[in-house]
């Protein structure tokens, strides 16, 4: 039973690192706002 305990709690500390890493990109990374124009052509 230690084994699987251990198996679990690094499982979940993997994900609890996971969730803060994206929690930390979204909050404090801010995107560069740019305009983009895409040019469509028509079929027929």
């Amino acid at each position: 039973m230690p084994t699987l305990t251990r198996l679990l709690s690094l499982i979940g500390l993997g994900v609890i690192t996971v969730v803060l890493a994206m929690y930390a990109l979204s909050t404090f990374v801010e995107p560069t706002p740019r305009e983009i124009t895409v040019s469509v052509e028509k079929d027929w």
